[in-house]
C-alpha cells in the first residue's frame, strides 16, 4: 500500500498533463495526514503557478485574512491545513482570458487517495466546481448557507474568495453579513482542537 509520504511525492511529481497544458505542470498541495482542516478548491491560480505557494494570490489574502482571520503563520501550519484542489496543477488561460477548467483526470488520479489518506476533524470547499463534486445534487447558495456532511464530518462550502466574484457577494449580503461569522467562528474552534 503507498504511504502518504509516498503519495505526496507522486502527486508533486506528475506531469500526466504537461502536453495537454503545453507548458510544464505545476502540483501544488500542502499539509500533512493528520491536518485538522481539509481545504479543497478549484485549481491553482497563475500566481500559486509561479511560487507553489497555494493561496497566496488576492483570492488567499481575502480567504485568509478576511475571512478566517489567521495569520500565515497559522494557514501555512500543514497540521492545521490540508490544501488541495480538484486539479493539483494551474490549467492555463481559455481564449477569453478566464482560468481553462481542470482536467477530470486529475481528481479521478488523486484526490480520492487524498481523501482516503488524509485524517482531518472538518471538509472547507471552496468554490462552486469543489461545491459540486462532493454535492453534485444539491444547490450551491444553500450549501453555503448551511452545515453539511461528507464522509460522516462537517463540510463546509465557500463562494470563491476571488475579487471577479463581484456579482455573488453583492447579490448575497448575507453571506459576508452573519455567514462568514458562523464560519470563521467553526475555523477556529478546529484549529484550537
Amino acid at each position: 500500500m503507498t504511504s502518504y509520504d509516498d503519495l505526496k511525492r507522486n502527486i508533486k511529481n506528475c506531469r500526466f498533463c504537461e502536453e495537454k497544458f503545453g507548458f510544464l505542470p505545476h502540483p501544488v498541495v500542502f499539509g500533512n495526514e493528520d491536518s485538522k482542516i481539509f481545504q479543497i478548491s478549484q485549481a491553482p491560480s497563475s500566481s500559486v503557478h509561479m511560487t507553489g505557494k497555494p493561496f497566496d494570490d488576492l483570492s488567499g489574502k481575502r480567504l485568509k485574512y478576511s475571512w478566517y482571520q489567521v495569520t500565515d503563520e497559522i494557514f501555512y501550519n500543514p497540521d492545521n491545513f490540508y490544501i488541495t484542489a480538484l486539479g493539483h496543477c494551474y490549467p492555463g488561460k481559455t481564449a477569453s482570458g478566464g482560468d481553462k477548467q481542470p482536467p477530470k483526470i486529475c481528481s479521478e488520479k488523486w484526490l480520492g487517495k487524498e481523501l482516503k489518506m488524509v485524517c482531518n476533524d472538518i471538509y472547507v470547499l471552496i468554490g462552486k466546481k469543489a461545491a459540486m463534486y462532493f454535492f453534485p445534487k444539491k444547490d450551491y447558495n444553500e450549501l453555503i448557507f448551511s452545515d453539511n456532511i461528507y464522509n460522516g464530518k462537517l463540510s463546509i462550502v465557500l463562494p470563491h474568495p476571488s475579487p471577479l466574484n463581484i456579482k455573488w457577494f453583492k447579490e448575497h449580503p448575507e453571506f459576508e453579513k452573519y455567514r462568514i461569522k458562523e464560519i470563521r467562528n467553526t475555523i477556529k474552534c478546529t484549529l484550537q482542537r
